[in-house]
């Protein structure tokens, strides 16, 4: 097909706009910049660069399309879309600082490289070479013909812009990272030089055992002071989460069980009794009729069908049945219909479009003359085969043109359209003969066949296992009276009361708003519920409930904590710092009693925590010590006289004393040039994503996502 049919084929290379739900309006945007002070189609701002609405679209929906490409789920990516559009444009800020300029000959000249087209044969012909000048022909077509189709290439085009951007921004600074002959002669010397030491290690962890160490919030907050670049905030909430899931009770099991018996071997009510899966004589009605899935006419390989048939199906009759047999939340009745060899088909094909057809761009030609030409062609290949080649240049797909015609090996799983699969599966090696598609008419020729694997059609009722009114009622009673038990009461009351009644609770500490889903939940409700929880008029101890659309389930929520924007909130963060800060607090009353025992050696500071003595070898480079990496305590081995006590030293699993034996050189193989060489290799390696993130962390990076919706949200009320 041309290469622009290509693009058309894979929904994740376009650019669409969508509306984003949470952030839609149907009035006239001048009267709410009037009203609001922000303009609602401007997101936010890097640098002083607007992001627009319209540019979030795009980025959410490409997102989007690549997450139902992969089978992945397609909420809960607003928030990756717009760091990615944040990136984006600081990238493109430095593309221009550097004095690059992004022209129409530079786009065609990396267009090849990106990632989009690199890997996909389609774009290159037999030599290698890019396919530019049928690309940019097919799009001056396109231009002309389909406004739309056109729009979305423009879209794509941005995309493939920012990414050529990117590569050749991290080009230049990756080049710019060299290592001076003076650098590297130090860091060989590192390399080299070796201290070997006695040292006692206080371990953090037995340590704690002895002695309980409360870490305070305040604790918390003094670290979080220290280090006030790695704890930057942005707007998150605490919340706490009851799910209470409504799931078929032992009596909804049997009552599915019982009713998949009746329609296997008993009798349907619509045939007053006469009728079953056993004895029906219409097995595809009868599924339509009687089962909570369609009727699959596909032959199947047996990996494909229900694992409990998977290790049977190979001996069975057609005709026999199978079941009741449960799989998962489902109680199924199968019978083998029928078993076919599935063949494996070799074949050529001359595509013959029309204008309007999917494939007949450039082509004026109308059905009726296509047809005719169709049955011209095939009639000359039928006689004589050998004259397949002759009308190639007549193909409409140019990528099987260029081979030959020849779509290689296929079976019956191939994504083909129907009718060419059922042309191949219908008729024997070295047939010729034209088939009419969506895409024009198909002067195939059947090169060769070889048989595969037998496929089985099976006809399956599935019943699930549905909670009952009863179940639902009684889980809606549950989660009513928690929710009353709750309301006006503490986080710690929240927490308690559902672990007493023994329910699924969930403590998502910093969730953002266009997270889309929350930690430990993962339901359709989960972007309501964020929406909740940010809305203004929200206060910490607020408690909703909610019920999940289509399941029953319900949920209890309760607003612990509100994150702004600034220095990030010290419980907030208490999982991920409390370990360190309580070795933090460990290492001070380690290091004190060290300094008030006024011990003079190894041994009696051993003795005072009850471990022993070791030694070791340690060099800067590599400051491995006794398993764990210590730099810290390498740099007090080269800087404490040797024989010398040395002070306390705070590592990062406990801490050390140490006293330096000697100091060697283990002159290690390789000459400064290699050595320099391969330092500035990984240097350029690490370079990249901590300069990215230097750049994120440095820029004006302004967001109205949250006061835009709350606004809007507020208009709507």
């Amino acid at each position: 097909m041309a290469i622009l049919g290509q693009i058309r084929n894979r929904p994740w290379l376009l650019m669409g706009v969508i509306a984003l739900a949470l952030l839609a309006f149907l009035v006239n945007p001048d009267s709410i910049d009037k009203v609001f002070g922000k303009n609602p189609d401007v997101l936010g701002k890097v640098n002083g660069e607007k992001i627009t609405r319209e540019e979030f679209n795009d980025q959410l929906f490409v997102l989007q399309q690549q997450a139902d490409q992969q089978g992945q789920p397609k909420n809960g990516l607003e928030e990756q879309a717009w760091q990615l559009l944040v990136q984006s444009k600081l990238i493109k800020q430095q593309f221009d600082k550097m004095g690059f300029e992004m022209t129409d000959d530079y786009f065609w000249n990396q267009i090849q490289y990106d990632q989009m087209f690199a890997q996909n044969k389609q774009f290159f012909d037999e030599k290698g070479n890019f396919k530019t000048q049928e690309l940019k022909k097919q799009i001056e077509e396109l231009k002309t013909s389909s406004a739309e189709g056109y729009n979305q290439w423009l879209k794509t085009r941005k995309s493939v812009e920012y990414r050529i951007m990117a590569r050749q921004v991290f080009a230049n600074i990756s080049t710019g990272i060299t290592t001076g002959k003076k650098e590297a002669e130090e860091l060989m010397r590192q390399r080299d030089q070796m201290a070997d030491i006695d040292f006692v290690k206080v371990d953090y962890t037995s340590y704690l055992q002895k002695n309980n160490i409360k870490v305070k919030t305040e604790d918390l907050a003094n670290y979080i002071k220290q280090h006030p670049v790695m704890f930057k905030a942005e707007p998150s909430r605490n919340i706490g989460v009851v799910f209470f899931p409504s799931k078929p009770s032992a009596a909804d099991d049997a009552a599915a069980q019982k009713e998949i018996t009746k329609i296997f071997s008993g009798g349907t009510d619509a045939s007053g009794g006469k009728e079953n899966f056993q004895n029906t004589t219409n097995d595809s009605m009868f599924v339509m009729a009687n089962s909570d899935m369609p009727f699959n006419n596909q032959y199947l390989k047996p990996n494909q069908l229900p694992q409990t048939l998977q290790s049977q199906i190979a001996t069975a009759a057609v005709g026999q049945t199978f079941g009741p047999y449960k799989e998962q939340n489902f109680y199924v009745v199968s019978k083998l219909l029928g078993k076919k060899t599935s063949d494996s088909t070799l074949s050529r094909h001359i595509l013959i479009a029309f204008k309007g057809s999917p494939a007949g761009e450039g082509v004026t030609r109308s059905k009726e003359d296509a047809k005719k030409l169709a049955d011209s062609v095939g009639a000359v290949v039928k006689a004589n085969p050998a004259k397949f080649t002759e009308f190639l240049k007549l193909s409409n797909d140019p990528s099987s043109a260029a081979q030959g015609g020849s779509l290689g090996w296929t079976t019956p799983e191939t994504p083909f359209v129907p009718e060419f699969l059922t042309y191949l599966a219908n008729n024997p090696k070295g047939a010729t003969g034209v088939v009419e598609t969506q895409f024009g008419y198909h002067i195939i020729n059947i090169e060769d066949k070889k048989p595969g694997a037998l496929g089985y059609k099976v006809a399956n009722v599935v019943k699930a296992i549905k909670p009952s009114d009863a179940t639902e009622a009684d889980v809606d009673k549950k989660a009513r009276r928690f929710i009353q038990q709750v309301q006006g009461k503490s986080f710690n009351d929240f927490v308690n009361i559902a672990k007493k009644g023994n329910y699924q609770f969930s403590n998502p500490k910093s969730a953002k708003r266009f997270d889309g889903q929350l930690q430990g939940l993962g339901t359709e409700k989960d972007g309501e519920i964020l929406a909740w929880a940010f809305d203004k008029k929200r206060t910490k101890g607020d408690t909703e409930f909610f019920t999940v659309d289509g399941t029953g389930d319900k949920i209890v929520v309760y607003l612990n904590g509100k994150q702004e924007k600034g220095l990030a909130d010290p419980e907030s963060v208490r999982d991920q710092i409390e370990v360190v800060v309580k070795n933090k607090l460990a290492a001070k009353q380690i290091a004190d009693k060290i300094t008030a025992a006024k011990a003079s050696n190894l041994d009696q500071i051993a003795k005072l925590f009850a471990t022993t003595k070791q030694s070791a070898q340690v060099n800067l480079l590599n400051p491995s010590v006794a398993g764990s990496m210590e730099p810290k305590v390498a740099g007090a081995a080269f800087g404490v006289d040797k024989s010398k006590l040395s002070k306390p030293v705070e590592g990062g699993t406990g801490v050390y004393v140490l006293i330096k034996k000697s100091e060697t050189v283990n002159k290690q193989p390789g000459d400064l040039k290699q050595f320099t060489e391969s330092v500035s290799q990984r240097s350029a390696g690490m370079f990249g994503q901590a300069w990215l993130k230097s750049l994120q962390d440095n820029a004006e990076i302004d967001d109205y996502r949250i006061e835009i919706w709350n606004k809007l949200g507020n208009q709507q009320q």
